[in-house]
């Protein structure tokens, strides 16, 4: 058994073909899992996962996450149930409250904590071939609605996606995993672990039953410059908000103002030439091989069972950075994986 695991994601914006290219080159390297995000306005996650799913031989795929606002636990069983039959290497659920909903128009569900609790049922009993029946605060569905679709051979993990006590409580109790989207920082696992434990007591279950998983936008290239710059570029778009999420550090809320201020205006240069080394590491996996080594090792050393590796993976190209983790990267992390 892997003592720890090295996952890769991608964000649901590209042609068919290059999802199926994609997974061709995954697959030749020893990843635990593929992951596809769920962010509104780019394509939901399971049809590009059922794109890769045929070509990808060992891994693991899943969504994360999708916000049971976006979608109704019903589809997200039956979607889940037609990539499982797909899947070789086995799926698994990621599900999320959802960010930025408001601004496509999507109303988040409330109150969110009992949403969650209750979508996990219905999706499971349904998976399960179960009554999906229920009457929640959150969600109604008649008694008689079972799955009309062939079922899953395996129980499917569940990830719950959140930064917050009250959800990370709740995987605790429900979930197999946690992933702390957005973030490379090693001094927010052991919040975060605390979070989870609360939960885990409420119910009895042992200490880190529920692993955690953390993630962020990657960007590996020989040119360490060269991809700490495009790193720069990429975490500006959003280190104004999951800044906020992280309560282990204090950044000046004024640079944070300045570089939205930048990202709104479009002017992505600027934005990205305010954020400090130290910040930069934080929030991102960026530099040479050598780099993003020593940022997993660290990771992992404070308890991380899976670190996620996510878009943009190259400075010029995703294939370049896919495979500089690949064959370097990972070789180099063996002590923590085999």
């Amino acid at each position: 058994m892997k003592k720890r695991e090295l996952s890769i994601a991608f964000q649901t914006d590209k042609r068919a073909g290059d999802y199926i290219a994609l997974a061709k080159l995954v697959n030749q390297y020893a990843f635990d899992a593929v992951t596809v995000y769920c962010d509104a306005p780019y394509q939901p996650s399971y049809g590009p996962l059922l794109l890769m799913a045929p070509h990808i031989e060992r891994a693991r795929l899943g969504p994360a996450g999708v916000p049971p606002s976006r979608m109704h636990p019903i589809d997200i069983a039956a979607q889940t149930a037609l990539l499982a039959d797909l899947a070789a290497g086995g799926v698994y659920i990621g599900l999320v409250r959802g960010g930025w909903l408001a601004d496509h128009g999507i109303n988040e569900l409330m109150p969110p904590i009992s949403a969650m609790r209750e979508a996990v049922d219905i999706i499971r009993a349904l998976l399960a071939g179960e009554s999906a029946g229920y009457c929640g605060r959150v969600y109604r569905v008649a008694a008689h609605v079972r799955a009309p679709w062939p079922l899953p051979s395996q129980r499917i993990p569940l990830q719950i996606g959140t930064w917050g006590a009250q959800l990370a409580a709740l995987a605790g109790e429900i979930a197999d995993e946690v992933k702390i989207g957005g973030s490379a920082n090693p001094d927010v696992m052991p919040l975060i672990a605390d979070y989870i434990a609360v939960g885990e007591a409420r119910v009895g279950r042992k200490p880190r039953a529920v692993k955690i998983v953390i993630g962020a936008v990657s960007v590996v290239d020989d040119d360490r410059e060269a991809a700490r710059w495009i790193a720069r570029k990429a975490v500006s778009l959003y280190l104004p908000i999951v800044s906020k999420l992280d309560p282990t550090l204090e950044i000046d809320p004024k640079l944070m103002a300045r570089l939205d201020g930048h990202v709104k205006a479009g002017d992505d240069d600027a934005a990205a030439r305010l954020i400090p080394d130290d910040i930069l590491d934080r929030f991102i996996f960026a530099g040479a091989p050598a780099d993003i080594i020593e940022q997993c090792a660290r990771l992992y050393d404070v308890g991380a069972q899976r670190i996620e590796l996510g878009t943009p993976h190259g400075a010029v190209e995703a294939a370049t950075g896919i495979r500089l983790i690949g064959e370097q990267v990972i070789p180099a992390l063996s002590e923590y994986l085999v």
